[in-house]
C-alpha cells in the first residue's frame, strides 16, 4: 500500500459530504478501468508515491511483463523523501519485494511525464526490448493523465494502465493529509483538461458531472496543485 503518515480515524473526514462525492467522482475518472493483461514491458512513473513500486512488483510477480522500467529524477515534492531519486527508490523497494534486479531498469532523470515516457521507451530501445504494449504504472488518480500522454508520445504502443487497487479512503489513510489528495485529484483533472491544448497530450472526454465537480472543488479552494495558465 501506498506510505504515508498515518492520521488517527476522527481527523480523516474534513471534507463535507458534498466535498467527498465530488472528490470520488474526480477519482473514479481518474482511473481508467483497464484489464490486466501482459505487456512487452512495464514503466513505473515516479512520484512521492512508493505504492507504484508496490504495484508493480505485484503485478511483475503475476507474470504480467518481463522488465520494468523505474522512471524518475527528483522534484521539490520529492527531494526529502526520496533523496536518491524516485526511481532509485522504486528500484530498492521492488527488490525487497522479490523482484530481480534483471527485470529493472533505471532512469534517472525524468522530471515530468512526458519525459517519463520519453526516456523510458529510449531506454528499453537501448537495451534492446521490443515494445509492442506497454503497462504503465502510476498513482491511482494519475492513470487517465499518464494514458493521454503515452498515447500522444508513443502512439504505436497499445497502452495498459494499472495501479494499486485502492479506493479513495484508504489511499486518503496512507497518505494522510486529506486536502492535498484532494489537491491532487483536482490539479491532474485540471492537466487532463489543459495538456493537449499545449500539445502534451491526446484529448479525453470529461463528463460534466465531473467537470461540475471539478469546479466545485475548485471554488472550494482546492487549488494548491493548480499549473498556471
Amino acid at each position: 500500500m501506498s506510505q504515508g503518515v498515518p492520521v488517527p480515524e476522527h481527523e480523516q473526514r474534513q471534507l463535507t459530504d458534498e466535498q467527498f462525492h465530488d472528490a470520488t467522482l474526480i477519482w473514479t475518472y481518474h482511473g481508467m478501468g483497464h484489464e490486466r493483461r501482459p505487456c512487452s514491458a512495464a514503466i513505473g512513473l515516479g512520484s512521492h508515491d512508493l505504492g507504484v513500486a508496490t504495484a508493480a512488483a505485484d503485478l511483475y510477480r503475476a507474470g504480467l511483463f518481463p522488465v520494468v522500467v523505474f522512471s524518475g529524477g527528483n522534484s521539490p515534492t520529492t527531494r526529502a523523501r526520496f533523496p536518491r531519486g524516485e526511481a532509485v527508490h522504486y528500484r530498492e523497494h521492488a527488490l525487497s519485494l522479490r523482484v530481480p534486479d534483471e527485470a529493472i531498469l533505471v532512469e534517472a532523470q525524468a522530471a515530468n511525464t512526458g519525459q517519463n515516457i520519453t526516456f523510458s521507451r529510449a531506454l528499453l530501445a537501448e537495451t534492446g526490448v521490443e515494445v509492442e504494449s506497454l503497462l504503465l504504472i502510476s498513482k491511482p488518480y494519475m492513470e487517465r493523465r499518464s494514458y493521454a500522454t503515452c498515447r500522444k508520445l508513443w502512439p504505436e504502443a497499445e497502452v495498459v494502465c494499472a495501479s494499486e487497487p485502492l479506493e479513495l479512503d484508504d489511499y486518503i489513510k496512507s497518505i494522510g493529509d486529506e486536502k492535498l489528495v484532494v489537491d491532487m485529484l483536482v490539479g491532474d483533472l485540471q492537466r487532463v483538461i489543459e495538456y493537449p491544448k499545449l500539445g502534451f497530450a491526446v484529448e479525453q472526454d470529461v463528463p460534466r458531472d465531473v467537470h461540475d465537480a471539478y469546479e466545485r472543488l475548485l471554488g472550494a479552494g482546492f487549488d494548491s496543485r493548480l499549473i498556471s495558465n
